[in-house]
């Protein structure tokens, strides 16, 4: 099964002046184990980063999908719930999400998160959006490049209805999540928020 890592690197980057400065950046790929990860990104990066850089860090990250825009590539994380009846005990019970969007603004994630889960056949809210530092993604294979009839949610077991969005999604294939997540507190936060909120020594 296959799930969202990010992978936290560092190295000498030459700036848009010409200078060069040492400089610590999150990637984000789907492998299966840490160790698949750690490889993984020394094969995506070894052509595009000139000389040695170093992973300083890898976490498993709560991200359900990713909707990719060719027209940035700039991601914010969008926190979204909606409640779902248990049926067992007749109660309501709210259910959390994260998602990643490419996007200019905050405005436009708001947006185009709704019109990625606007065929979905449930009352959702989106409950926060954040500026996230990654800086590209990397998903499994070809096929792991979500269509809209992919499912999105295997709790509720809803598909998309539009066949031509103007996004790309991107799940972890085999993520069908992913270990009961949704049942963890609302109020915990993401492993990118988690791993990428201090300063670089």
């Amino acid at each position: 099964m296959n799930s969202w890592f990010t992978v936290k690197v560092k190295y000498t980057k030459q700036l848009e002046n010409g200078t060069f400065k040492r400089v610590s950046e999150p990637y984000m790929l789907a492998a299966m184990t840490f160790t698949d990860a750690e490889a993984r990104i020394y094969e995506e990066l070894g052509s595009s980063i000139r000389g040695e850089f170093l992973v300083t860090g890898i976490a498993r990250t709560d991200i359900h999908d990713i909707f990719q825009y060719d027209d940035s590539e700039t991601w914010f994380k969008c926190k979204v719930s909606y409640d779902k009846v248990d049926d067992e005990a007749d109660k309501k019970k709210t259910i959390t999400q994260n998602f990643l969007v490419s996007a200019d603004t905050v405005k436009v994630a708001y947006e185009r998160v709704q019109e990625s889960l606007g065929t979905l056949m449930i009352d959702f809210n989106i409950t926060a959006i954040a500026a996230s530092p990654i800086v590209e993604i990397f998903p499994y294979r070809e096929e792991d490049v979500a269509s809209p009839a992919k499912k999105i949610n295997q709790v509720i077991e809803e598909v998309y209805e539009n066949p031509t969005p103007k996004g790309i999604v991107f799940s972890a294939s085999g993520s069908d999540e992913d270990d009961e997540f949704e049942d963890e507190a609302i109020d915990s936060e993401s492993e990118i928020e988690d791993n990428f909120t201090q300063e670089e020594e």
